[in-house]
């Protein structure tokens, strides 16, 4: 029983009301730090059992301690600080907060990271259950963006030598969480979906599509150094996101224009969003496969934005489908992403949220059924 697994999930949850307001409390100083955290593990505790309740063998702390999937995170790094870029994310219909993060200095691993304290109770937490704590953090590539994330200049001679300290303050990260026992760590990463974007629209405009083409490959020299010299009983995968903001999305277009470096990315497993036609065909796994052909490819057939529930047999028929790309063994299921990408969470009820977990494990069981047992 490896991880991924046939039955998996992206990692974020629908916030309880409770959290909500305690979180609200605690930014207008009417709480304090020590009550926040107190709530945020019971919660926390009453979600791992729900995951537990529903069939997950990978379990997440929600990121309940979380405003975003990604910034808390980013801010968390020596050399990355926190500002006010005054524009929402572009989310289509829907209008993000306007926090951002910028690049203050040399980036570098922090120790004292508040993730690792937060893993120490997910991991014990799940040690008591039997299952295995899931730790997820941002690709390094979303410092690429932003022309405040992605201003080295300021700070590095080079941008050989910024993406060496990117790398290895990922790599030091990575290496601490494994060393407080983590042994699944997700690297989510819209990145890639930004890139389709920007290479389908640039595709007669041979300057700026080298630009993209560029990043391309700086993505994967960045998370390839991450990733080299880990423990090999450590499981790496990442999840391509779209963009996840009250059931709304920042990106289109399938996954062929960057599927090459897909193939060339060290990970044990992708996480790939085919919830919808945005999301092209199945023909460019056969390419990530056909470079890394002892990973697994979980397929996001089941949508985290809304709570209409999908057909057993759609979904079999489309797993059957991809199938025809990648062994089938080589394919696992899950929902196309997180519930809750930022704190606000996606339009659905967390007895929707559920019947979903609970649809991912159904299916899973009758398709490989061997991964039960």
């Amino acid at each position: 029983m490896t991880a991924p697994f046939k039955n998996d999930i992206v990692g974020s949850f629908l916030r309880p009301q409770e959290l909500k307001v305690a979180r609200q409390k605690y930014f207008a100083g009417e709480l304090d730090r020590d009550a926040l955290t107190a709530v945020e593990d019971r919660l926390i505790t009453d979600l791992v059992q729900k995951e537990v309740d529903n069939g997950l063998q990978a379990v997440t702390d929600g990121e309940f301690r979380r405003s975003w999937w990604h910034l808390d995170f980013l801010w968390g790094l020596n050399g990355v600080a926190k500002y006010d870029g005054h524009e929402s994310y572009k989310f289509h219909g829907k209008k993000t907060r306007t926090d951002n993060a910028e690049l203050a200095g040399k980036v570098a691993y922090n120790p004292d990271h508040p993730f690792f304290a937060a893993f120490k109770f997910l991991h014990g937490l799940a040690q008591e259950h039997g299952v295995v704590a899931k730790q997820t953090i941002p690709s390094p590539t979303m410092l690429f963006r932003d022309h405040r994330s992605d201003n080295w200049p300021k700070f590095y001679d080079t941008r050989a030598d910024y993406l060496t300290d990117l790398a290895k303050a990922y790599h030091q990260t990575i290496q601490h969480f494994y060393d407080l026992g983590c042994r699944y760590l997700q690297i989510d990463d819209t990145t890639w979906a930004f890139l389709i974007a920007k290479l389908n629209d640039t595709k007669e405009q041979p300057e700026e599509h080298a630009k993209y083409v560029a990043l391309c490959e700086d993505a994967v020299t960045v998370i390839n150094g991450a990733l080299a010299g880990l423990p090999e009983d450590l499981t790496v995968t990442t999840h391509i996101c779209r963009g996840n903001f009250r059931s709304t999305f920042l990106f289109a277009g399938g996954y062929g224009p960057v599927a090459k470096y897909l193939g060339q990315l060290n990970y044990d497993g992708f996480f790939l969003e085919y919830d919808n036609d945005r999301s092209g065909d199945f023909s460019p796994l056969a390419t990530i496969w056909n470079q890394r052909s002892n990973i697994t490819l979980v397929l996001g057939l089941i949508t985290s934005k809304d709570g209409a529930l999908e057909k057993p047999a759609k979904l079999k028929a489309r797993l059957k489908e991809a199938s025809t790309h990648v062994p089938l063994t080589n394919l696992a299921l899950s929902p196309q992403c997180g519930f809750a990408s930022t704190e606000e969470g996606n339009l659905l009820t967390e007895d929707q949220e559920w019947a979903k977990v609970r649809l991912v494990r159904e299916v899973a069981e009758t398709v490989w059924p061997g991964a039960f047992q």
